[in-house]
This record gives structure tokens, C-alpha cells and sequence, in this order.
């Protein structure tokens, strides 16, 4: 499953794919800005990380829309979402 406890690869990966979707995003984005953005923030990664990541997404789409809406950083929504630990 991707949730690891503590930090890790997969904590970092969260961040550095939430830091790329809030780019693309834009400040204040609506649902579909966000929902634009992940699906181009996974194909950034390449062909395994971008795998791993649409996982992500999917899982937590609602979290990570939520999340960026609110203007909360990359890192807090990864905690929020359990993927690391602050």
C-alpha cells in the first residue's frame, strides 16, 4: 500500500508530487484546475513514479482538492493523508 510510517520515499514523493499540482494549479484553483494538474503532475514523473502517483491521486483525490483549495502546503496534506508523519 503507499502509506509508510514516518518519513521515506513515499513521503517525499507525496510532497514533490503535491509541490508540482500546486504549480500547475495555480493560486486558487477550482475542482477541475486541480483535477487537470494531478493528471499532468503524474505524467511529469515518468513511467513508475507516474504509476505510483495515479494511485495516489485516485485514493486521495478528494484530500488533495481539498487540500490545495484551502492553500494548505504540500507537506501538511501528505500528513493530513497519513503518508508522513510531521
Amino acid at each position: 500500500d503507499v502509506v509508510v510510517q514516518g518519513g521515506g520515499i513515499k513521503c517525499s514523493l507525496c510532497t514533490k508530487v503535491l509541490k508540482k499540482i500546486q504549480a500547475l494549479a495555480g493560486d486558487n484553483p477550482d475542482k477541475a484546475a486541480v483535477a487537470a494538474a494531478l493528471q499532468k503532475g503524474c505524467r511529469v514523473l515518468g513511467r513508475a513514479m507516474g504509476r505510483l502517483c495515479q494511485r495516489l491521486v485516485k485514493k486521495y483525490q478528494d484530500q488533495i482538492t481539498d487540500g490545495l483549495q484551502n492553500g494548505d502546503m504540500p507537506r501538511d496534506i501528505c500528513n493530513a493523508m497519513g503518508i508522513c508523519r510531521s
